[in-house]
């Protein structure tokens, strides 16, 4: 875990300077409808309903979908449908209409099945709007959100702010920064922003992953048959244990030897990846006692990863930790967190759900050990049993998970994480630190980087988890602009984020 040299006596910090505009431009203003018609809702992370539409050529253009438990409906226009053949206001005065006549929406999806527009036969459900978002082939959000964007920024901005604060008491962070709801992104002595390790090693795995995780080019019929059938789409079959596990290691060894590795990570990181590069089996290079904070914040690159199966996901999360944090807990936080992330960025998650959606996981979870993916690493941790040695990291997770749930039942922004959550700089406590400076906030972004970053506990990994919750939840446009254009590595940062943000 990297730390940055404690700031001697009289030193003044300095910071990304704002642009003088009007400040209300800037605030994150609230908007209410005050007139016009009542709507379904446009987003739900549930089960969907939904039917195909064709062009006067018989070409689908649109998917229009409903679903009952949580009142909301839409439209997806597929990716490669010619706008001239759409025509959208005929679905929003449809589904008006309907909300207007107090129907559920899916009455108005029987009542469309007499277009002549509707295909045959095309009623059916999809597990989520992710997936009829994939089966449209198009990012599931419009492009315009820039999800993953807002995460990687986010992320980087976080790890920058909380790095200069990593060495220091609260009351010395207090006196030399400000107080949590103040700060500002910090500059470096030589008037950059300066990232942590921790943002070096996400790039790491998220550009090892954007070499192999390639969305599969599937018909339309084969993807519907398959949502149908199975109630999800094809996994990429080339993402296999060995195809993601030689991507890791080659980009965590370049990592290791890279002249930009200078910001003093953790000693099991650095050592694991050292023996990374050795012909053999990547379980001998792990430390299997160590839980340490460095796996759950790169964990975020895995959840912004787009196209995987929820299998896919967790092995992967579970994988990066284990290549260097072989302790039970760093994989359970890390598959933790990267679901956090795929919550916000692709089910369109509502704050409030996360901790319960993320309780659920982790109970379900709780005796599945990965074989194909982690070998034999669980008898090399000493367990006689596979499932029982996953199964400590995730009671410990659940316990990490219980804390933010209390400190939560009496709110209070002023209460740092640290002494919310615990101090440890371990995975499940940054995780749990992270997700209660997200939620403390209301997940405004700006604020919520602040108050991870003003903590007893990691600053620098619980502020960057926190931005890459905030911005995959929100979006690149909450950030300031003038953070986007400071912080380290945004060529690399934007490159990936736009790669990810076109799937």
């Amino acid at each position: 875990m990297s730390a940055a040299t404690s700031p001697g006596p009289g030193f003044v910090p300095r910071f990304v300077p704002r642009k003088h505009i009007n400040p209300r431009f800037a605030d994150d203003v609230a908007f209410s409808q005050v007139s016009g018609p009542a709507e379904y809702a446009r987003e739900t992370a549930r089960p969907v309903r939904y039917v195909a539409v064709s062009d006067d050529r018989g070409t689908v253009t649109t998917y229009v979908w409903a679903c009952d438990e949580d009142d909301a409906a839409g439209w997806i226009v597929r990716g490669d449908a010619d706008l001239r053949a759409v025509n959208d206001s005929r679905w929003m005065r449809r589904l008006r209409e309907g909300k207007a006549r107090g129907v559920p929406p899916t009455a108005v999806l029987d009542e469309l099945l007499e277009s002549p527009s509707v295909v045959p036969g095309s009623l059916t459900t999809a597990p989520s709007l992710a997936s009829l978002y994939d089966l449209a082939d198009l990012p599931p959000r419009a492009p315009r959100w820039r999800s993953a964007r807002g995460a990687l920024f986010g992320l980087a901005i976080g790890d920058a702010m909380g790095r200069p604060l990593s060495t220091l008491s609260m009351d010395r962070i207090t006196a030399t920064y400000g107080t949590w709801d103040s700060m500002e992104l910090p500059l470096s002595d030589d008037g950059t922003v300066r990232v942590s390790d921790q943002t070096q090693l996400t790039l790491a795995v998220g550009e090892a992953l954007a070499e192999v995780a390639v969305k599969a080019p599937l018909p339309e019929a084969e993807a519907r048959h398959a949502l149908t059938t199975r109630g999800a789409l094809p996994a990429p079959p080339w993402l296999t244990p060995a195809a993601v596990t030689t991507a890791l290691r080659t980009h965590l060894v370049r990592w290791r030897h890279s002249p930009d590795n200078d910001r003093s990570p953790g000693r099991t990181t650095l050592d694991a990846c050292t023996a990374l590069a050795a012909p053999a089996p990547w379980q001998e290079a792990t430390a299997t006692g160590s839980k340490g904070c460095a796996t759950v914040v790169r964990a975020a690159a895995v959840g912004l990863t787009p196209h995987l199966s929820p299998d896919q996901r967790s092995a992967i999360a579970q994988l990066q930790a284990a290549l260097t944090h072989g302790h039970p807990t760093a994989l359970a936080a890390s598959d933790l967190a990267a679901h956090a992330v795929d919550l916000l960025r692709h089910r369109g998650c509502a704050p409030a759900d996360l901790l319960p959606l993320l309780r659920t996981h982790a109970e379900t979870s709780r005796h599945t050990y990965r074989a194909d993916w982690l070998g034999d690493l669980a008898p090399r941790a000493g367990a006689g049993n596979p499932a029982t040695y996953i199964a400590a990291g995730w009671d410990d997770c659940l316990h990490a998970l219980n804390n933010v749930q209390a400190a939560l039942r009496e709110p209070d922004p002023n209460r740092e994480p640290g002494h919310a959550t615990g101090t440890s700089w371990t995975a499940d406590e940054v995780l749990a630190a992270a997700l209660y400076a997200f939620l403390i906030t209301d997940a405004h972004p700006r604020y919520a980087l602040r108050r991870a970053a003003h903590t007893s506990g990691a600053p620098s990994a619980t502020a960057a988890l926190t931005g890459a919750f905030a911005g995959a939840h929100h979006g690149p446009s909450r950030w300031p602009p003038e953070w986007l254009e400071a912080v380290e590595y945004g060529t690399r940062l934007d490159a990936l984020s736009k790669a990810w943000d076109l799937k």
